[in-house]
């Protein structure tokens, strides 16, 4: 269990981010806030609602989204967020979409204690070069794609999440609720951990090194 104990959580947003990666985390730590002190900071590129919207939807004529509210732009974020959160989705494929994002998060991640993506957040995360040399993974489904990002990650195509240093990496879309259920546990202990995946009545995957969807989506 960790000493000194988080309690600024920051998260990231871009156009077209997948919303379980970001709320299914949050959630979790939505119920985590009535046990302990904590604080949440949204930021994206402006404080304009950013929208899970991406070309996927448009091609199929789709008007079926949902957007959230920025608290702070990048360029004024809070100094002292100690953990930040970073989910993928489809808009992370467009480099248009992630503008500010990688410039960001290399500047910030000096301050922070831990980071953690889910999905291809990771593969947005390579391309800061904060993953260069350390263990990481991704979505299965995309992991051709995310390899392809940085060579110089050492990607495990396995895992359902990895943690190297202070950056937790997950794989796609569900996999970040299992990240931070044990992202918890590490922080505030597995007692705890339990409690609040109890209280959703959730089914946690607690086997870090093994995703069967690696083998569903050709990973391996």
């Amino acid at each position: 269990m960790a000493t000194q104990l988080p309690k600024h959580i920051g998260v990231i947003l871009f156009p077209g981010f997948q919303l379980l990666d970001l709320c299914g985390p949050l959630d979790v730590l939505n119920l985590l806030a009535i046990h302990r002190t904590l604080n949440l900071t949204i930021l994206a590129n402006t404080l304009d609602p950013v929208s899970t919207k991406h070309t996927g939807h448009e091609g199929k004529h789709s008007n079926f989204s949902e957007a959230i509210v920025p608290t702070h732009t990048f360029t004024t974020a809070p100094d002292d967020i100690e953990v930040l959160i970073l989910p993928g989705g489809f808009g992370s494929r467009k480099e248009e979409n992630i503008e500010g994002v990688v410039e960001f998060v290399k500047v910030y991640y000096p301050k922070v204690k831990y980071i953690l993506t889910v999905c291809t957040g990771s593969a947005i995360l390579a391309k800061t070069g904060v993953l260069d040399g350390r263990k990481a993974t991704s979505n299965k489904k995309a992991f051709s794609w995310v390899r392809e990002q940085n060579t110089a990650v050492h990607w495990v195509p396995k895992a359902r999440w990895v943690v190297d240093g202070n950056i937790w990496t997950s794989s796609g879309i569900s996999a970040g609720i299992d990240l931070i259920y044990a992202w918890i546990a590490e922080v505030w202990g597995e007692e705890l951990a339990s409690l609040l995946a109890d209280s959703s009545e959730y089914e946690r995957s607690t086997d870090a090194s093994n995703d069967r969807f690696a083998e569903r989506w050709g990973a391996v």
